[in-house]
């Protein structure tokens, strides 16, 4: 698959040596701690060998991406699609910045929408959907920067320290993608 390519970024393939990257982030609650409860359990080397393999071999169900720096294509994060619809013509998003030092900087914003016009152009797919944890305001920003809408809350469907918190569903449509598109371009 060619990349996707960004003004400070490029989504690109996964590759053997981001292995030590996924590491860094994969067990750590700083950034583990707004992500599905698949990283409620420690991750083995062997679980991230395995699935960046998967990835590479392209033997998932997900299909996803690196968010890389543009000029060194070094890794800052992922950015997968999954639960995809070819039917229905919808997918669902997921998305982590591996380091707490990248947080911020927009990295996510610009590959959120490089992705939306992969989806909506390259793909035909009609809907993209996310969910996001209450307490994430920052990612939930992020969200409506990007386009998506508010669909619904999951009321205190996540517990997490002692406490519940609502799971809030996200989407956006290929109209509203494509109407944004046109409005930033006039």
């Amino acid at each position: 698959m060619p990349h996707i390519i960004g003004e400070r970024i490029v989504l690109r393939e996964y590759r053997l040596e981001d292995i030590p990257k996924i590491r860094k982030w994969v067990n750590d609650p700083e950034i583990t701690h707004g992500l599905s409860d698949v990283f409620i359990y420690p991750h083995s080397q062997s679980n991230t060998e395995s699935f960046v393999q998967m990835m590479i071999d392209g033997s998932s169900e997900i299909k996803g991406f690196i968010i890389a720096h543009k000029d060194t294509l070094d890794y800052i994060g992922q950015l997968d699609l999954f639960k995809i619809n070819g039917v229905n013509r919808h997918a669902a998003l997921g998305i982590v910045i591996g380091r707490e030092s990248d947080l911020g900087k927009g990295y996510g914003r610009e590959a959120i929408r490089l992705l939306q016009k992969f989806v909506f152009h390259s793909l035909n797919l009609h809907r993209l959907e996310l969910e996001v944890y209450a307490f994430n305001e920052r990612a939930y920003r992020c969200y409506l920067a990007c386009g998506f809408k508010e669909e619904g809350r999951l009321r205190e469907r996540l517990f997490r320290e002692d406490q519940y918190y609502d799971i809030i569903q996200l989407g956006i449509l290929r109209s509203e993608y494509e109407a944004a598109e046109q409005a930033a371009e006039s």
